[in-house]
């Protein structure tokens, strides 16, 4: 790899700055993270730049290097460190986390001006992040081809449609309301278009993961491989309609397997849940990730004794060794789960 020189500029309007830089020739070339971004890697008239929402003046110039920072007679500092996040895996904190709807999260501006609801609140010290992500208003998105650096990502469609395209993958197409998809490592992708009030539901492992702009690749691309591995993983599309139900692992709950775990080598898992013919299922999990976007409906959820109410749009995370029990489901309940591995042992608590 070239070494690569980068001029740190302080952004604290980050939006505005970014603008800025871009309507005056600089191309945009990375940005993290993508629900509410503080760092945006460009390029231009022989420059590399870095905003940093949390940087402060001078000028600060970052070298590849050791981790060292010095700073030079003029006061300009010079940081020797890596150009972006290495992607590693940071430690699960282990914890019961739940995120209502109700309770009026903001709603925060992110890349190409989609709008981000944060799902996981302390994100498990950084090993996940779940979004609730929407478009208000529909039509072409301004998007352009690009890639994470990522373990696992997961597109659910809550709400309206989108329509994308995937190296590799043919001809774009359209996810529809109840549709998912898989975006193994690295795959180059692009949001083309989206409805009005369009919703998605996006996990990706670890939370911090850079989002890459290739200039250079133009989608749809000529190859048509859907069973080529991206890094250990095969693109999904799980159309629901194409799916059958079968018993799920909760006993009293019936379950839509997305074959995920399939095709990542059981690295994640995705299932779709619903109530079946018990009220009550109560389990233990040994997932070191478990997280639970309610599609529909309400119930009662209790986890190490403590007991919730969860309805609509609401998300949970929920530890592994804990009692964990779902009660008082109504008729139309909907569970989003996912986990990590994708094929975790439940017990009877």
């Amino acid at each position: 790899m070239t070494p690569s020189a980068e001029t740190i500029l302080p952004a604290p309007d980050f939006g505005a700055e970014l603008a800025f830089w871009t309507k005056r020739g600089f191309r945009l070339d990375a940005i993290w993270p993508a629900d509410d971004p503080e760092v945006a890697r460009l390029s231009g008239m022989g420059l590399r730049l870095r905003l940093e929402r949390a940087a402060e003046g001078p000028v600060t110039l970052r070298l590849e290097g050791d981790g060292t920072k010095e700073v030079s007679p003029a006061g300009n500092a010079v940081i020797f460190g890596p150009g972006v996040p290495s992607g590693a895996m940071p430690k699960v904190q282990q914890g019961f986390g739940l995120r209502r709807l109700a309770e009026g999260a903001p709603w925060i501006i992110g890349r190409a001006g989609m709008q981000y609801r944060d799902l996981v609140p302390d994100r498990l010290g950084g090993a996940i992040i779940a979004s609730h992500i929407r478009i208000p208003d529909g039509g072409p998105v301004p998007d352009m081809v690009h890639f994470h650096t990522i373990g696992f990502q997961l597109i659910h469609c809550y709400k309206g449609w989108v329509d994308l395209v995937y190296e590799d993958q043919g001809p774009p197409f359209r996810l529809i309301a109840g549709s998912c998809v898989i975006q193994p490592p690295e795959i180059r992708h692009r949001v083309l278009f989206a409805s009005d009030n369009i919703e998605v539901i996006e996990i990706g492992v670890p939370a911090v993961h850079v989002t890459t702009i290739d200039h250079e690749m133009e989608l749809p691309n000529d190859t048509v491989n859907p069973e080529r591995r991206f890094q250990g993983q095969t693109f999904v599309h799980h159309r629901p309609e194409e799916a059958t139900w079968g018993p799920a692992a909760q006993a009293g709950f019936t379950c839509r397997d997305t074959t995920i775990a399939a095709h990542t080598g059981d690295v994640a898992g995705v299932r779709v849940l619903r109530p079946d013919s018990r009220p009550t299922a109560a389990f233990r999990h040994d997932a070191e990730i478990h997280f639970t976007f309610v599609l529909s409906g309400e119930m009662t959820l209790t986890v190490g004794g403590a007991t919730h109410a969860v309805a609509t749009a609401d998300a949970f995370v929920t530890p592994p060794g804990e009692d964990v029990i779902y009660e008082a489901c109504s008729d139309d309940l909907e569970l989003l789960e996912v986990t990590l591995p994708g094929s975790p042992t439940l017990s009877a608590p």
